[in-house]
């Protein structure tokens, strides 16, 4: 089964691997990002061969995921949103990352090919605001010189839903653009100033894809999966680059994990004439008291394999595994979790 048509299924619900965990294991439950649901699919597939072990996780944004895990209704959730150090506290709740990746816009326009177009963080938070309405509007005709633009309405896609994704895209507008930061702010939901809504990546690509004339954001994985239209971006040193392993990266690489309370960074709009300033983590949220110890137990020698032996994988889906010296950080952590 190709994972696009995962990735559509997963819209609602999904879960893998859980009718045939074996008798004697824990059943990890798990919600939240559909940033992460490609590589968490692509992990527990193998984990479940090697270990006869299954998960069954809900792909239902990363807004739903915090509010799972703090009803304490899952054995993990999954944010791309980090939570601050209060905030955990308060929940009694143990943080750590355990992927990070891309976040491309993304279009559907005739004769328009993937990296053909370019747009910048001013341009693109124009267009999220209603103030650029036009696909050959001036702001995006001067950075794509010698492309022909059509002269139709933009249609503009966002999410729906409680979402990291959009909690990192709106923190990256907020960076590049006063007026996003004054009007519209960042969080998980905001109010949109345009636009139609749709629910996960995997709405938005569904919308995109069905809709001359638009633009989305999405993780990377669902833009080659779905075969949709990125772009191109002009990134924080001013320098064009495209959505690759080492711009993701380049970004990656300026975390300083180590000096985060609660492993709290935002990897957007990053430093670097490589980096890509799209790029997030996905963050793992875990009661630090769980009511079923022995699913904690066995969320964590999940983590652990995907750690150990998931960075092909999770390399294959355009994702970047976290650092050897970062993993060695998160499982001192896990002792919280008891």
């Amino acid at each position: 089964m190709k994972l696009s048509t995962n990735l559509r299924a997963a819209a609602l619900a999904v879960g893998f691997g859980l009718a045939t965990a074996s008798a004697f294991a824990a059943d990890i439950t798990g919600a939240g990002s559909t940033f992460a649901y490609p590589i968490l699919s692509k992990w527990s597939e193998a984990y479940k061969k090697e270990t006869n072990n299954g998960l069954n996780y809900q792909s239902i944004g990363s807004g739903g995921g915090i509010k799972q895990i703090e009803a304490k209704t899952v054995t993990f959730g999954a944010s791309d949103a980090p939570l601050k150090a209060e905030d955990l506290a308060k929940n009694g709740l143990a943080q750590f990352p355990f992927i990070m990746g891309g976040i491309v816009a993304v279009v559907n326009l005739d004769g328009i090919k993937p990296g053909e177009l370019v747009i910048d963080g001013p341009a693109l938070a124009n267009i999220y605001l209603g103030n650029i309405k036009k696909w050959d509007d001036a702001a995006i005709a001067k950075l794509n010189p010698g492309v022909k633009l059509p002269s139709t309405d933009i249609v503009v896609v966002h999410r729906s839903d409680g979402s990291g994704t959009t909690f990192n895209f709106a923190d990256y507008l907020a960076k590049v653009s006063p007026e996003w930061k004054s009007k519209v702010g960042v969080d998980t939901s905001v109010e949109w100033p345009v636009g139609i809504g749709a629910k996960g990546n995997e709405g938005v690509s569904g919308s995109i894809a069905q809709t001359k004339g638009s633009i989305g954001y999405v993780e990377y994985a669902y833009a080659t999966q779905n075969k949709l239209t990125y772009m191109d971006m002009i990134n924080h040193d001013g320098k064009k680059v495209e959505p690759t392993i080492p711009a993701f990266q380049a970004a990656a690489a300026n975390a300083d994990w180590a000096k985060a309370p609660g492993f709290y960074v935002i990897l957007t709009d990053q430093p670097g004439a490589t980096s890509w300033p799209l790029t997030a983590s996905t963050f793992i949220l875990m009661q630090k008291q769980p009511q079923d110890k022995a699913a904690s137990a066995e969320a964590i020698k999940f983590f652990g394999w995907g750690f150990e032996k998931g960075a092909k994988l999770a390399e294959e889906l355009y994702y970047i595994p976290m650092p050897a010296s970062t993993v060695e950080l998160i499982k001192k952590t896990w002792a919280e979790i008891k």
